[in-house]
């Protein structure tokens, strides 16, 4: 049901500095971005204490990013906005600020605005809402069309701006009954303002906020008594004359049921915890009152009734006009019978989560509150309905660790909490919601699951802590039929998501690691295309509706002339033409596309090795004729600037290699462009590529960035036990070791989005995916458009689409004021470079025959 993936702490010191009194909170992005509270006590001053967010990525929990929030007092509220990349932070004394990536990085963080109302504690918050809404229909998991799994509702904006844009910025409620909108104009400034829930101002202990399909906005109250009622409020923001203004609108009103039972009436004085279900759900709320024998949870639905009126009156109103109120939806009220000092509501798709004071969490179903499932947080052991309970054997030795905070991600497969430690507990949670499922079934669920991450931009990281090494061959055939079963244009929107998503399935095996590779090499072909395809241009501007790149397609698939020079024939040379910097400057892409198309040709005898890297492109003719069209493209540019075409080391003076790659990719292409019935190479075509080695010299290929993450290490059952700041690494067990050997040497270092070899020690800045692993440079070393237009292209996104990033370490070198460098007898020429730190090699293979004198 609920198992441990991993546990997280802080590096044990002398004195500790933790203060376990003070409530935590977190929260849980769409991006598997999770940020947590701890606030820790100066070493000199027990009462000067530093209110600190700490921000980690769930694959990489060691690299944790603690931000000093300035907050004066406890921070009571954390909130990612829809794009998982801000965060809002609310304190006790009315200070709101908003927290952006500084440079898309995960890791460096900074306060880009701020509000505050001075003194008066916030106690709700939440970003206005954008218009987005995604339905899952869980009844249609079986349909093969996504439009029916996923569909669009209709959910109108908190705000809009001229045009229908959703207007950005957050709201808060405080404890004196205020209610204050913060706003973000385009330009870049705030627009706040700040309007009483009612007429009469009244204590707010608790509130949460909810969002309707009309745009208005629904905040429900309580002053903590359980006697009192709990109120509901409409609330409209609008922006009139530059000013913004609220409105607000007294709705229906509730009491607990457990204060009406006069039996109960006194047994739970205090309100504790209050939520709606979800922020996109005003009609469902839960209460949750407590006291020092246990607590008790309700769940109330709004549903439109008749009312009654005086028998006076019934000649004129026989039915009763019908009106909205709160009814209880539970069957019964949900007594827990444990001596609960704590208690936490974290809402889930069909459930919620309890954590009690004995360290326990308990999954309830969030409508009928029957208990699915509970998870004992001392022994990491979890038990289904109908089991033995062990509870008591939990409590013999007392109470030492129960959880301050829970957060769910946002498919719900995992859950996050806090304990009165600061240590952090990663939980696996069964989509099963504690049902014994079978092998297929089980399949089905993860399966409609990475579709909805897929068709969302969500993450799918929790999604892979159910994956088990063998379900990896099974979810990718599966996932592949159902995106073969979309209409075209919902494949070409999906078309890099789906093949980051296969990539990220493999790692997860030793035995796919090999399709790994081929997988994210497919990622930077298709970018590479795609890009050079966008510097063409058509002659003329009254042109037919295909693009110069989607006539090239055209040429292409359906001529198979193996002479690349009769294909050139067909198209119009005119649209290729292009000037010669920005030629010149993307050799270094130039160059791996045809340092690729080698590599895979001179593996093609090896073609019976499945865990080869290159294996997965021989039979893809997509891919294959996406080779072709850039070989075409490459050899036109290559007549206006020679000095763009790729370079090979040849053992003949006179050989087209350009002219002899192209005539071998065309015969494979042939035999693989009918995926449906594929043919395999002939004997002729096999042995031509036999001798390829033996007339050009094949590069090595850094095919796969070496991926550091937690996922490849959570497979088995055992938790995982790791310590903030310090890497773990499993000793003997390396998922990429299969395909170690197609690695370059581990000392030469690359930038795998401009296709660079950094040498060996780097002095410029980096930044890797915190996914894929994926390294470049920080800093642009181009000037020329062309490439800046590359580069652009990965500014918030690395080539899997995970825009979370994080630096690498700096490594120390010397700073030589000039470096002389002899190449081998291959390439007579000396390269002189003054005042340089870096030096970039375009081809792997002469870093193995190169000889390097510095002369200071």
């Amino acid at each position: 049901m609920m198992e441990i993936a991993y546990v997280c702490e802080w590096e044990k010191r002398p004195k500790s500095n933790h203060c376990p009194s003070i409530p935590l909170v977190c929260a849980w992005s769409c991006r598997n971005l999770i940020a947590f509270t701890t606030d820790l006590k100066n070493e000199e001053d027990d009462k000067d204490l530093s209110h600190m967010i700490h921000v980690i990525d769930t694959d990489h929990p060691w690299d944790v990013n603690s931000i000093n929030s300035g907050h004066t007092e406890v921070i009571s509220c954390l909130e990612w906005d829809q794009s998982g990349s801000r965060l809002l932070s609310a304190d006790g004394d009315g200070q709101i600020k908003c927290w952006g990536m500084t440079e898309h990085l995960v890791n460096s963080w900074e306060c880009t605005q701020s509000s505050s109302v001075d003194g008066d504690p916030i106690v709700a918050l939440s970003w206005l809402h954008n218009g987005v809404k995604l339905a899952l229909h869980v009844e249609k998991s079986g349909s093969t069309n996504f439009g029916e799994k996923f569909s669009r509702v209709k959910f109108s904006p908190s705000l809009t701006l001229f045009g229908g844009k959703p207007m950005e910025g957050w709201l808060a409620v405080t404890v004196s009954g205020l209610v204050t909108v913060s706003l973000l104009k385009p330009n870049g400034t705030l627009l706040t303002a700040s309007e009483s829930l009612c007429r009469l101002r009244g204590r707010v202990a608790l509130a949460d906020i909810a969002f309707t399909g009309g745009g208005n906005i629904v905040v429900a109250a309580t002053d903590g008594s359980s006697s009192s009622p709990v109120q509901f409020y409409k609330v409209c923001v609008s922006v009139v004359n530059e000013k913004c203004r609220i409105d607000t609108e007294l709705l229906p009103s509730l009491f607990m049921r457990c204060t009406t039972d006069p039996v109960r009436r006194d047994k739970y004085p205090a309100v504790t915890h209050l939520k709606f279900l979800t922020r996109e759900n005003s009609e469902q709320v839960l209460l949750c009152a407590s006291s020092q024998m246990g607590s008790i949870v309700e769940c109330w639905s709004l549903r439109k009734e008749g009312l009654p009126v005086n028998n006076i009156f019934q000649h004129r109103s026989p039915v009763g006009k019908p009106r909205y109120g709160y009814v209880i939806l539970s069957p019964t009220s949900r007594n827990i019978a444990l001596r609960c000092l704590w208690l936490m509501i974290i809402l889930l798709f069909s459930g919620l989560a309890l954590a009690i004071h004995d360290g326990s969490i308990q999954l309830l179903h969030r409508l009928s509150l029957h208990t699915m499932g509970v998870f004992y947080g001392s022994s990491g052991s979890s038990q289904r309905v109908g089991e033995e309970p062990a509870i008591k054997r939990q409590r013999a030795g007392g109470p030492t660790l129960h959880f301050k905070a829970l957060q769910f991600s946002w498919t719900s497969l995992a859950l996050v909490g806090v304990d009165n430690h600061g240590k952090l507990h990663m939980i696996r949670v069964s989509p099963s919601m504690g049902q014994l499922l079978d092998m297929n079934t089980l399949l089905r669920h993860l399966l409609f699951l990475l579709e909805y991450c897929m068709v969302t931009g969500y993450d799918w990281w929790d999604v892979l802590l159910h994956a088990q090494p063998s379900m990896v061959h099974n979810l990718l055939e599966k996932l592949h039929e159902e995106y073969m079963r979309q209409n075209q244009a919902l494949q070409q929107v999906l078309s890099t998501r789906i093949v980051a998503v296969k990539a990220s399935l493999c790692k997860l095996s030793s035995a796919t690691a090999a399709r790994a590779c081929d997988f994210h090499a497919k990622l930077l072909l298709i970018a590479i295309s795609s890009t050079l395809k966008s510097l063409l241009r058509p002659h003329v501007l009254n042109t037919p509706d295909k693009s110069p790149g989607d006539r090239l397609s055209e040429i292409c698939a359906k001529n198979t002339d193996t002479d690349i020079d009769k294909v050139m024939i067909n198209l119009k040379t005119e649209e290729f033409v292009l000037d010669g910097p920005p030629l010149q400057s993307l050799q270094q892409l130039i160059q791996w596309v045809g340092d690729f198309v080698l590599y895979l040709l001179a593996n093609l005898p090896n073609q019976g090795s499945i865990v080869r890297p290159g294996f997965g492109f021989l039979r893809d003719g997509a891919s294959l004729g996406m080779l072709r069209e850039m070989l075409v493209m490459i050899r036109i540019w290559g007549l206006l600037k020679p000095g763009c075409l790729p370079i090979y080391t040849a053992t003949s003076d006179n050989q087209d290699s350009m002219f002899l790659l192209f005539r071998l990719l065309t015969k494979l292409w042939l035999c693989s462009r009918d995926e449906s019935h594929p043919q395999d190479p002939d004997e002729t075509l096999i042995d031509e590529c036999c001798l390829l080695p033996s007339q050009l010299l094949v590069p090595s290929m850094d095919w796969l960035p070496i991926n550091d993450g937690v996922i490849t290490k959570v497979q088995s059952k055992h938790p995982l036990r790791l310590q903030f700041g310090k890497p773990y690494t499993l000793p003997g067990v390396n998922p990429n070791t299969q395909v170690e050997v197609f690695r370059i040497p581990a000392s030469q270092r690359m930038d795998h989005l401009r296709c660079l070899h950094l040498g060996i020690s780097p002095t410029e800045d980096s930044k890797a995916c915190t996914r894929c692993g994926c390294v470049t440079m920080l800093r642009s070393p181009n000037k020329t458009n062309a490439m800046r237009q590359w580069e652009q292209r990965w500014i918030k996104n690395c080539l899997c689409g995970v825009h979370n990033k994080r630096f690498c370490n700096k490594i120390d070198c010397l700073h030589p004021k000039r470096f002389s460098i002899k190449l081998s007898k291959n390439h007579r020429e000396v390269l002189n470079l003054t005042n340089t730190a870096s030096l970039y090699i375009h081809h792997s293979y002469s870093l193995t025959n190169q000889h390097i004198v510095l002369h200071q």
